[in-house]
């Protein structure tokens, strides 16, 4: 079996691919279904934000190439279009990928929290589509737990950045007061209440929320004293709004070119300032040609974080070398379950001689015997079972002066005999 990492992110690819293969949160568990109906894949999770789509799979020997195959074919596209953008890891490479990704170590922003939740949120997608079994569920346990204790052990979220947060940071640098700004937050999911809890820190004058459902903007606008208003009023509302962040699991933009123009001529030429945090993108691109606005998509954040970077920097080393050492943990579970295991066998063998002995005492305290001959019985019967196939096994092996054998029993069994003069004075009693 080999554990495999596939995909494409921020780092690698431009945001019109990462658009193409995004996936849809309702249509993820379809998809992972599909996925794991394919020749020799065994597991599946897929990971899909605004800045990642990732797919994590075990697979029998020879499947290596079905879940590169699969993806092209899911989201109809050429190996060509998609081949130098792609990233493989397998094994050991695929989990510390993993875990790297979930302590934010392979985010835009350096030890950014959301993208935990996110890899939280793939695990229950992929829970509920069955797609995981005891290695991979194994693998998603350990990956929260490093993710938190990289979070209590280093200093890696010291500092509150995000990608929301720098979103925010852009906004305070196009607009210097933003006591004196509308702010209209298009969505209601994390990033964008992320986003409305920093602009209330930062005292905006007038905060909107819009979404398509318009209980599910009220119920954030109520949380900040926001005004909430739905999706489709945006016409009637978009040129009260100097800064626009927007952040939706739309398939399509919700604000086009003319939408954005009509605002703009409302507000006499006042400038807007637009800042697109979703993939696929929430607003249209050509809306950047249009005169006094100012569109900044995710991919133009990157200034704004590197300023960040550096105070993290000591912080993502200590969590690497952590990641290394908790890789290794995991590495040694899986070799061990996927490895013939002879505790297993010795267990049930145990087992079965323990039941059949019981039964037998059993009977002699049916049958009218003493309880006390009963137990000394169940003991004495029970340790001469459990002892017979190791002791004839270590008596043959001094006769043979195997001393390889003698030393791994006193390690096995923890006892400190002279297994040297042991397998001397057999050998001597077998040639006399």
């Amino acid at each position: 079996m080999s554990l495999l990492a596939l995909g494409l992110n921020h780092l690698t690819a431009p945001l019109e691919l990462r658009e193409r293969v995004a996936f849809a949160p309702e249509a993820t568990v379809g998809a992972l279904s599909d996925l794991a109906r394919q020749p020799g894949v065994n597991e599946a999770l897929i990971l899909s934000t605004c800045n990642r789509t990732e797919l994590y799979v075990e697979v029998e020997p020879g499947a290596e190439t079905v879940p590169q195959r699969w993806l092209l074919d899911h989201h109809r596209l050429t190996e060509r279009q998609l081949d130098e953008f792609l990233y493989r890891h397998a094994d050991n490479a695929a989990v510390r990928h993993l875990f790297r990704v979930a302590t934010g170590l392979d985010s835009m922003v350096l030890g950014e929290p959301q993208i935990l939740g996110q890899v939280k949120d793939a695990y229950q997608a992929a829970r509920g589509a069955g797609t995981l079994h005891a290695p991979m569920e194994r693998l998603l346990q350990q990956t929260f737990a490093v993710a938190k204790r990289v979070r209590t052990d280093t200093r890696i979220g010291a500092n509150p950045v995000s990608v929301a947060f720098t979103a925010v940071r852009l906004a305070e640098r196009l607009f210097a007061d933003l006591s004196e700004a509308c702010v209209l937050l298009i969505g209601a999911g994390e990033t964008i209440e992320l986003a409305a809890r920093h602009l209330t820190e930062s005292h905006v004058r007038r905060l909107l929320v819009a979404n398509r459902t318009l209980e599910n903007a009220q119920a954030l606008a109520g949380r900040f004293s926001a005004y909430a208003i739905a999706l489709a009023d945006l016409p009637q509302h978009l040129a009260e709004a100097d800064i626009v962040i927007s952040s939706t699991a739309s398939r399509e933009p919700v604000l086009s070119r003319a939408l954005v123009e009509s605002a703009i001529h409302a507000r006499r030429r006042r400038p807007m300032f637009l800042v697109d945090i979703a993939v696929p993108r929430d607003i249209a691109p050509d809306v950047a040609e249009v005169d006094d606005v100012f569109l900044y998509t995710i991919d133009d954040l990157r200034q704004v974080i590197d300023d960040n970077l550096r105070s993290r920097q000591t912080a993502a080393r200590e969590a690497e070398a952590l990641i290394d050492m908790q890789v290794e943990h995991y590495l040694a579970w899986r070799r061990a379950l996927l490895t013939h295991n002879p505790l297993t066998g010795l267990r049930r063998d145990a087992e079965a001689q323990r039941d059949a002995v019981l039964m037998r005492a059993r009977q002699l305290l049916a049958n009218g015997r003493d309880p006390q001959a009963a137990l000394e019985f169940l003991a004495n019967t029970l340790t001469n079972k459990l002892l017979h196939a190791p002791s004839a096994n270590l008596r043959a092996a001094a006769q043979r002066g195997d001393t390889d054998l003698l030393r791994a029993a006193e390690r096995l069994f923890d006892v400190d005999t002279d297994v040297d003069a042991g397998a001397k004075n057999a050998k001597v009693e077998k040639d006399a």
